[in-house]
């Protein structure tokens, strides 16, 4: 998943400034002594790291000889500081690493190929898509943790009160619901995002993508695209369809409104079922109802498969190595990811960690159920990029700044410099 969207949630537990790195700590010259190792934990500082900081202290105490010295780094911020520390060999020994990101680090040495390590021990119980998401060109550079996708997420009383029975299947039938939901409650029945990662949905629902990696082309100018966002442009105006909101804190008045009954529905991710609870709409929490995103004029429907994979710094010495892959094995087993789970309310990699007191989550449950919808993103090295451009022109579009052909052409223009192999 991609978490940067909350990113203004997240606080550094840690100054970055006091990390020593990369096989770089005192303590790992003394043969007799433990090693340290350190790891770049990128989870929500509030609602999560505590739990990955517990299960620190667990590996610790199983592991003697190994110190872990952990730090919450935001996660807006960890892809470009992991990339300068790489850079200057003084990155952490494991990093908590968007699945997007693997690719591109892949890609320039910084990641360690984990296939036949004690670190992929368990492959094989392992979703065997979110391990080849975790691959670049043959070999494997990380360990699935944690994975996501995004889901209609609705107030089931709303639309009871409303006289839905049923989560809209297509986005002509979230429209018309929404227009229900204002006529009988008096509140919008869907907010939409501005944001890119958001808008990725309506791409797959009319069979295309940003770019097409296989044949090096870059499509976000295609008609299929233009109607794709034409559709995503009028979730904006209507009966019960909020406008967009192109502000700086958009995404927390989204999450704020739904969470405490203002709008009956939006489009999100797994992250915020934690939230979710807190808000007075979901104190109960059977009445959060959980669907896959709407489908297009294609009949398709899907999501961008994210998630979290630990990888292992290829700077590191191999002392810090073997330590690190160790470290590893033991946050993505079974049983750790079934600790995560219930603490987080965070989806497992693997099958074996769907116990019955995970699947009691209805969160976890609902979410679990739209992960056959979820599409993983191409082993391109540039891809997660692809949405920066994207994230400019589009709240434009929607604020009515410009033109839909406008803001897609000048979108072009930018990814065409990400990609300049590709051909428009």
């Amino acid at each position: 998943m991609r978490r940067g969207i909350a990113a203004t949630a997240l606080v550094a537990s840690v100054a970055l400034a006091a990390t020593a790195c990369g096989g770089s700590d005192s303590g790992s010259s003394k043969s007799d002594g433990p090693i340290t190792i350190t790891w770049w934990d990128t989870s929500n500082a509030t609602n999560e790291a505590p739990t990955y900081s517990a299960l620190v202290q667990d590996f610790e105490k199983a592991n003697p000889k190994i110190k872990v010295k952990y730090v919450d780094v935001p996660f807006d911020q960890a892809q470009n500081k992991f990339d300068t520390a790489a850079g200057s060999k003084g990155a952490p020994d494991v990093l908590r690493s968007e699945v997007g990101w693997t690719p591109a680090f892949a890609k320039k040495g910084y990641f360690l190929p984990l296939d036949g390590t004690e670190a992929l021990a368990d492959q094989g119980k392992f979703q065997p898509n979110l391990i080849k998401q975790a691959q670049y060109e043959g070999k494997t550079y990380g360990v699935p943790l944690v994975t996501d996708t995004l889901a209609l997420v609705y107030n089931k009383a709303l639309f009871k009160q409303a006289g839905i029975t049923e989560a809209p299947k297509t986005w002509d039938e979230l429209k018309s619901d929404a227009a229900k939901v204002k006529d009988k409650t008096g509140v919008d029945g869907y907010w939409g995002s501005a944001q890119a990662y958001y808008a990725q949905s309506f791409l797959y629902g009319e069979g295309t993508d940003t770019v097409d990696a296989a044949a090096k082309k870059i499509t976000v100018d295609s008609a299929a695209a233009k109607k794709a966002y034409g559709t995503w442009l009028g979730l904006f105006s209507g009966k019960g369809l909020h406008q967009a909101d192109t502000t700086a804190d958009a995404y927390a008045h989204i999450q704020d409104a739904f969470v405490n009954g203002k709008v009956a529905a939006i489009v999100q991710g797994p992250w915020e079922i934690t939230n979710f609870y807190k808000g007075s709409a979901f104190k109960d929490k059977s009445n959060l109802g959980i669907a896959t995103v709407p489908a297009g004029s294609s009949g398709k429907a899907g999501a961008p498969t994210g998630g979290h994979n630990l990888a292992v710094y290829a700077g590191s010495d191999k002392a810090h190595q073997e330590a690190a892959l160790k470290f590893v094995n033991f946050m993505a087993s079974a049983k750790s990811q079934e600790t995560i789970a219930l603490k987080n309310s965070t989806l497992p990699t693997r099958d074996d960690a769907y116990t019955a007191q995970v699947k009691a989550d209805p969160g976890i449950a609902g979410y679990q159920s739209v992960l056959s919808a979820a599409q993983p993103r191409p082993a391109l090295p540039e891809y997660s990029s692809l949405w920066g451009p994207l994230d400019i022109e589009l709240p434009k579009i929607a604020g009515g700044k410009e033109s839909l052909d406008q803001g897609l052409s000048n979108a072009q223009t930018a990814i065409a410099k990400l990609v300049p192999d590709f051909s428009k």
